[in-house]
């Protein structure tokens, strides 16, 4: 049973839901159900938190699927004091993020893990080089810069 307020939800954060056999484009979801157990779950400001963080981010209204809806609400839920201390900082770092690239390697596991947890652990290293106790000391061995970009 889907909850009424995930359309309006959806709907504020530009996103609209489409039927479940129709392959849905940028913007679009399918999980509407997925968003239903978050906000059933973790309440509405959880729910706003995981929304925020998908649709006011670059490129991320692209993979709104099942997998990443809920590897995004375990890292708002493991990483609320770094969203707490400096949610510009949070976004910045989710508007840098490849999350389409990072799902399509996550998902070549898909017969030895589920996507959601691959997707949780190749996100959170790129949560922690950003805002962990390391971050100001880039890795020797990485060419990525601390947003997980390329260095130039």
């Amino acid at each position: 049973m889907i909850d009424a307020r995930v359309p309006l939800l959806l709907a504020e954060y530009g996103i609209t839901a489409v039927d479940r056999h129709q392959r849905p484009d940028i913007g679009e979801t399918r999980a509407v159900g997925a968003f239903s157990r978050i906000l059933r779950r973790f309440g509405e400001d959880h729910t706003r938190l995981v929304l925020s963080t998908l649709a006011e981010t670059e490129n991320n209204k692209a993979v709104l699927d099942e997998a990443t809806i809920w590897a995004t609400s375990d890292l708002v839920r493991a990483c609320r004091q770094i969203i707490e201390k400096d949610a510009g900082a949070w976004l910045a770092l989710w508007d840098a993020m490849p999350l389409g690239q990072l799902h399509a390697l996550c998902s070549d596991l898909s017969g030895i893990t589920r996507v959601r947890e691959a997707m949780v652990g190749v996100i959170y290293e790129r949560i922690v080089r950003r805002f962990g106790k390391n971050a100001a000391q880039p890795d020797l061995f990485d060419d990525r810069g601390p947003y997980g970009k390329a260095a130039r």
